[in-house]
C-alpha cells in the first residue's frame, strides 16, 4: 500500500479532472444543439477548469522537484547543509530520502577532506624546507602561485610571495641562488652573508626543482633546504674517518720501517752485512705503498673537471683490453660519446681490477669478467660483470662511500673515485648483486 500512496493521491487529486473529460463530449453534444457560441464558451470554460484541477494536483511534485533541484545546485556549490522534508512513504519520499543519504556521505567526506587539506598545510607551512610553486601567467613568464613560511623568511623577508614574478624575485636573491634556479636540477651552492670573511659566515643550500603537470598545466617545484649544519656534522664525521685511516695507514707502514731501521743500525755496529740488502727491501716496499697510498688520497682529493673529447667506444675499450683483459660483444664503429678519456679509462680499469679480484676469490676462482654497453634513449650504458661473490648489504650501501674498504690492504677510494669521476660527466654509478651470483656495476653517461 505504501508504494502506491502517491499514485493513489495523484488519483484523487486528478479525479475531478478525469470526470470533467468524461462529461466534456456529452456536454458539448448537449450544447452544439442549442448554438455554437454557447458550447465554444462552455468547453473554455470547462478546459480552464481541467487545467486548474490538474496544476493543483501537480503542484506538490513541482515544489518538490525544485527543491532537490536546489539542493543538487548546493552540493555543486560545496554546500551539503540542506535536506528537503516530504511525509509521505512513496516512491517521492523514498527519492527525498535518498538525497539525504547522499548529502551526509558528501558531508562526511568533505569534512574528511578539509581535516586532510588542514593537516597537510600545516606540515607544509611549518616544514623548514622552502617550498616555491610556480606556474606561466598570462604574460608567459613563470609567477609564483603557492610558498610556504621558510619560503617567504628566505626569499622575500616574511612577506607574501604568491603572484610575484619569479624573474623579478631572484633580482633581489644572491647570484649564486640565481645560478642554481637557471641551471635548473639539483645542485648545492654557497650563499655568504653580506660582510661575512670566515667560512663560518657561508650559508650552504640544496635546490630541488621539479616540474609537473597540475590541472592541464605545467608547473615547477622549487624546494631549498639549509644544509649547513648537516653538511658541518657530516664533514667532522668525514675528517675524523679519514684521521683514523690515514693514522692506521701510516702506523701499519712507519712502525714495521722504524723496527726495521733500528734493526738495521744493531746489524751495522755488529758489522753484520750480510742482512742489510733484505732490510732495505722490506723498507723500501713499504715506503712505496705509503707513497702509493698517500698518491691516492692526493688524487682523490684533487681530481680535476674532465676535459671532454669525443670518443669511439670499440677503439677505446679495446685499448684497455691491451692492459687488463675482459670479455667485450662486438660494438658499432659509430657509437661515440664525449667523456675525458684518461679519467674514464682509469675508472673502467678500477672497475675491471676490482672484477677480476672478486672472481679470484670465487669459489671455483674464474676469470668471467665482461664489459656489456648499451645505448639507451639519451644515455649510454657501461656494466662491468664478474661472477665473483657478489656483496651482502651493508658493503652494498656503503661501497660507493670514501674510505670504506673490506679488503685488508685497501684505501677504500677506488669505488669512491669511481663515483666522482662518473658525476662529473654528468652521469650516475649503480651496484647490483647479479641473479646468478657476481656483481653488475653499471655506469649511466650522457648521450650527447
Amino acid at each position: 500500500m505504501k508504494q502506491r500512496s502517491f499514485t493513489f493521491q495523484l488519483f484523487l487529486r486528478l479525479l475531478p479532472v478525469l470526470a470533467l473529460a468524461a462529461a466534456l463530449p456529452w456536454l458539448l453534444a448537449y450544447w452544439m444543439d442549442h448554438g455554437w457560441g454557447v458550447a465554444i464558451l462552455s468547453g473554455i470554460v470547462l478546459l480552464a477548469l481541467m487545467w486548474f484541477s490538474l496544476d493543483r494536483a501537480i503542484a506538490p511534485v513541482r515544489s518538490l522537484m525544485r527543491a532537490l533541484s536546489g539542493v543538487v545546485s548546493s552540493y555543486k556549490d560545496g554546500e551539503f547543509n540542506f535536506s528537503v522534508h516530504w511525509s509521505a512513504q512513496d516512491e517521492l519520499g523514498h527519492l527525498v530520502e535518498a538525497h539525504r543519504e547522499l548529502g551526509d556521505v558528501l558531508r562526511e567526506q568533505r569534512q574528511s577532506l578539509v581535516q586532510r587539506e588542514l593537516l597537510l598545510d600545516t606540515m607544509v607551512q611549518n616544514t623548514p624546507v622552502a617550498m616555491l610553486l610556480l606556474a606561466a601567467g598570462g604574460d608567459g613568464l613563470q609567477r609564483v602561485v603557492f610558498s610556504n613560511l621558510a619560503a617567504r623568511k628566505l626569499l622575500h623577508g616574511g612577506f607574501k610571495l604568491e603572484g610575484q614574478r619569479l624573474a623579478e624575485l631572484l633580482e633581489q636573491m644572491p647570484i649564486a641562488l640565481r645560478d642554481a634556479v637557471s641551471r635548473g636540477g639539483d645542485s648545492l651552492f654557497a650563499v655568504r652573508e653580506e660582510d661575512g670573511e670566515d667560512e663560518e659566515d657561508e650559508q650552504i643550500y640544496h635546490l630541488s626543482r621539479r616540474a609537473f603537470h597540475l590541472n592541464g598545466r605545467p608547473h615547477d617545484l622549487l624546494l631549498i633546504r639549509l644544509l649547513t649544519a648537516e653538511l658541518r656534522r657530516q664533514e667532522v664525521q668525514t675528517w675524523k674517518k679519514v684521521i683514523r685511516v690515514i693514522s692506521h695507514e701510516l702506523n701499519n707502514s712507519l712502525a714495521p720501517i722504524a723496527s726495521l731501521a733500528h734493526s738495521g743500525g744493531e746489524l751495522v755496529k755488529r758489522e753484520r752485512f750480510d742482512r742489510l740488502p733484505e732490510i732495505f727491501s722490506t723498507i723500501e716496499d713499504r715506503a712505496r705503498h705509503l707513497e702509493g697510498f698517500i698518491r691516492g688520497y692526493a688524487r682523490f682529493a684533487k681530481l680535476p673537471q674532465p676535459q671532454l673529447q669525443t670518443v669511439h667506444w670499440a677503439p677505446f675499450l679495446a685499448s684497455l683490453q691491451q692492459q687488463i683483459p675482459f670479455q667485450m660483444d662486438a660494438l658499432d664503429e659509430d657509437l661515440h660519446s664525449r667523456v675525458d678519456i684518461a679519467q674514464l679509462g682509469q675508472a673502467l680499469l678500477n672497475l675491471v681490477k676490482n672484477a677480476h679480484e672478486a672472481c679470484a676469490d670465487a669459489d671455483p676462482p674464474n676469470d668471467d669478467v665482461r664489459v656489456k654497453v648499451t645505448r639507451l634513449p639519451q644515455w649510454l650504458r657501461l656494466d662491468v660483470l664478474d661472477r665473483g661473490k657478489g656483496m651482502n648489504e651493508a658493503v652494498l650501501q656503503n661501497a660507493l662511500t670514501p674510505f670504506y674498504s673490506t679488503k685488508r690492504n685497501g684505501t677504500g677510494l677506488g669505488l669512491a673515485l669511481t663515483r666522482e669521476i662518473v658525476e662529473a660527466h654528468g652521469g650516475r654509478i649503480a651496484l647490483q648483486n647479479r641473479t646468478e651470483g657476481g656483481l653488475c656495476v653499471s655506469l649511466l653517461l650522457p648521450q650527447n
